[in-house]
């Protein structure tokens, strides 16, 4: 998994999330450093925030998905996570989901087992 979050101490509860779902994250502090380590690494799933410096998730999540169908590659689920309501726009980037901030572990269970087909435990 991904986890694309500019806001360190969120980067930190996702990791500390995903050790309790028994899986691993790999970071990125914005949308570029996102770009960079899908074109180099394959995911199962990228949480992807919308407001960051540098480029932001909209932008990243186009450009990933332009990596995607030039290289034939398999598309990997980007979630959106934000503190903004605008499904639409995330929708409209690509993005397959959303999941407003705050977040609870409850909700990225849910996510992890319906876009990377893991069991609910």
């Amino acid at each position: 998994m991904l986890i694309v979050e500019d806001n360190e101490v969120l980067r930190k509860l996702f990791q500390t999330q995903l050790k309790v779902l028994k899986l691993t994250g790999d970071e990125a502090m914005n949308g570029q450093e996102a770009v960079d380590k899908v074109a180099n690494n394959e995911y199962g799933m990228i949480l992807m925030d919308v407001s960051m410096p540098v480029m932001d998730g909209i932008e990243a999540t186009k450009l990933i998905r332009e990596q995607e169908q030039a290289s034939k590659r398999k598309r990997v689920p980007i979630i959106a996570v934000t503190g903004i309501s605008d499904r639409e726009s995330c929708l409209a980037a690509g993005m397959d989901d959303f999941m407003t901030k705050p977040f609870l572990l409850e909700h990225l269970r849910a996510s992890t087992a319906r876009w990377m087909k893991l069991p609910v435990t």
